[in-house]
């Protein structure tokens, strides 16, 4: 049985990129991916270079042209020449032919089954007939033989790289747009190099949804384990964005995925410079590296856990909170003085304000954040010390602080009297649903924990809601990274109710509930402002990926609810654009195309104009305001 609370890191093969192994026991690699034209030696030299040393160990190119893969060599001559030795990985779509003649070149390659080989079927209004699908297959599985023995003469490493939003036809006709679908993309090439014994493969499969990349990733591990295949898996949220929320996207996917010892590269996509992603990969690993000695977390067996599926844990709703409700966010204020409290101002559900109430009704408590001001909803907290008070409190929500260590009647316990507690919790927590539960967790593998406590609960039809709590020491990782690492995985499981970030140093109240907030967002959890799906920009992109996204935000940031996917090519844009409402996709040199779904509204239009025509299609569909 698989054990999903304690750290196991997944057994893999090594493969040597260069001189750089990944997988294998050997330390997670950290890389990136240049954005100045390939075609630009000098400029990709350098930039290659300021990429390694802000501690990427590998550095990825996208070659769309024959000449840009030739010029690889070029580029790798003139990092020698500068005294550095930096693996080189070509990116291509499209195109067997580059591939081929590249892998000649450099000392990795990615190509994406998705465009490999082009579709067949000649007419799009009938599905894919059976003589269609197999003869598609037969011609990727020939033309994938030849590149792999290329490959195998060169001694070049591939990584075969499936994106959500770029499946071929002949998938997406069987799988449809899935993380089954994504698997097999991926699987179909794996089960070619183990035929061919050919071992010096690298996989990753991506989403910009990031429930979507954990679940999927997920499920291709599984596959692969029980297949025999052990290749290295590259972990990345594609297209995650810029700033804060690209950050709390790339951790809560990538974090996710490390905690459960799965990946040996990781590659952090933000729309910024590219030489910025190397830092945030390296806070991620740093804090899931102390999670890998934790204490043995004893968990329950439960059949109904499905960590590749998408459904909510059974609660019932005790107010606003769990059942059918979003997550809810607490903000802690009992630090601030109450005098100076602007309380139309905080942004959370309920607030926690220990001693300081408007009434001071009870020693400690929380308060309904829309009430606080009339002192109404005032939700005592109580401890499992505090039992037979909880009992008592006939209010229609009240808050109960557990830990797995007592309830776990399995976890031998070292005297009578904690069994018999732990009976007495979970006969209270059955006898009444108007208790919330709010985890806590002493051991660092906090998510993992928290976990055990959750199904531990509904091992025993336990259906009180659960929110999450954690507590922050003021160390050398941001807040940001640690909360996304540890409150996502129980939110992409749906197994929380609510989260409630403290930290013990002075953490503006107001920045913790944003966090809060777009953890939630990046989760998929609760929608709270725009989304935004912008890629990092490559050689591809045909303007100015940054200057873009803000412009795009500036005039669309007020529209709360809509997904908006700011892409700088076609490679990947209208396919991880799949399930956005509009999308800006660069078509050409200060060119534009807008999307609505999947559809191309305006082709090719001046980019000047292009965020007053996004504007005017939003218009044209009811959806601007």
């Amino acid at each position: 049985m698989e054990d999903i609370y304690n750290y196991n890191k997944r057994r893999t093969l090594e493969v040597k990129v260069g001189d750089v192994v990944i997988g294998g026991d050997y330390p997670i690699v950290i890389q990136s991916m240049a954005n100045v034209k390939t075609s630009n030696t000098e400029e990709a030299v350098k930039q290659a270079i300021r990429i390694f040393e802000s501690g990427a160990k590998i550095v990825r190119f996208t070659t769309p042209s024959m000449a840009d893969a030739r010029n690889m060599k070029n580029i790798e001559e003139g990092i020698l020449a500068s005294g550095f030795s930096i693996p080189l990985v070509a990116d291509v779509h499209f195109s067997p032919d580059i591939a081929d003649e590249v892998s000649t070149i450099v000392e990795k390659v990615r190509i994406n089954p998705g465009n490999y080989v082009r579709s067949i079927r000649t007419d799009k209004t009938k599905p894919y007939s059976k003589e269609e699908y197999k003869k598609e297959y037969e011609l990727l599985r020939e033309r994938f033989i030849k590149f792999l023995q290329i490959c195998k003469t060169n001694n070049t490493a591939i990584r075969i790289g499936v994106n959500h939003g770029s499946l071929s036809e002949r998938i997406m006709d069987r799988y449809g747009d899935t993380p089954e679908g994504i698997v097999e993309s991926c699987m179909e090439m794996l089960r070619i190099c183990k035929d061919e014994k050919f071992e010096n493969v690298v996989v990753s499969v991506k989403s910009s949804n990031t429930s979507m990349m954990v679940r999927t990733v997920r499920l291709l591990a599984s596959i692969m384990n029980s297949e025999d295949l052990f290749f290295p898996i590259h972990l990345g949220v594609t297209e995650a964005g810029e700033g804060e929320d690209g950050r709390i996207k790339s951790a809560i996917g990538i974090g996710t995925l490390l905690s459960e010892g799965i990946g040996d590269t990781i590659r952090v996509s933000l729309s910024e410079e590219p030489e910025v992603e190397p830092v945030v990969a390296r806070q991620i690993i740093n804090y899931v590296c102390r999670k890998m000695n934790h204490d043995q977390i004893f968990g329950p067996y439960n059949p109904y856990y499905n960590k590749y599926g998408n459904d909510k844990r059974k609660t019932i709703a005790a107010k606003n909170i769990g059942g059918n409700n979003v997550p809810i966010v607490i903000s802690d204020i009992s630090g601030c003085d109450p005098e100076h409290i602007e309380y139309d101002k905080l942004d959370a559900d309920i607030l926690y304000v220990g001693m300081n109430t408007p009434d001071n009704v009870d020693k400690i408590f929380l308060v309904d954040a829309l009430n606080v001001a009339s002192g109404k909803n005032i939700y005592r907290k109580y401890s499992t010390n505090q039992l037979d008070l909880i009992a008592k409190d006939n209010a229609k929500v009240k808050f109960l602080e557990l830990s797995l260590n007592e309830i776990n009647t399995d976890n031998n316990f070292k005297f009578v009297s904690q069994c018999e507690k732990a009976v007495r919790i979970i006969e209270l927590l059955k006898s009444d649903s108007s208790i919330v539960v709010i985890a806590d967790s002493d051991n660092i593998n906090k998510a993992a924990y928290q976990r055990a406590l959750i199904l531990s609960l509904e091992k025993e039809e336990i259906y009180n809601p659960v929110i999450t709590h954690i507590k922050y020491t003021d160390d050398d990782v941001d807040v940001v990274v640690k909360a996304s690492v540890d409150f996502g995985p129980n939110l992409i499981d749906k197994l929380s109710d609510g989260i409630w970030i403290t930290t013990t140093d002075t953490k503006d109240v107001e920045e913790l509930s944003r966090i809060s907030f777009s953890i939630l967002q990046a989760t998929g959890s609760r929608i709270t402002k725009t989304e935004y799906i912008s890629c990092p920009g490559c050689g591809r992109t045909m303007f100015d990926l940054q200057t873009t996204i803000s412009r795009v935000k500036n005039a669309t940031s007020h529209l709360i609810g809509l997904k908006i996917g700011i892409m700088g090519c076609i490679v990947n844009g209208p396919g991880e654009m799949a399930d956005a409402d509009y999308g800006y996709v660069g078509a050409g040199k200060d060119r534009i195309s807008l999307y609505k779904g999947r559809e191309c509204i305006e082709k090719n239009i001046p980019e000047e104009d292009a965020v007053e025509k996004l504007i005017e299609i939003m218009k044209a569909n009811g959806d601007w305001r």
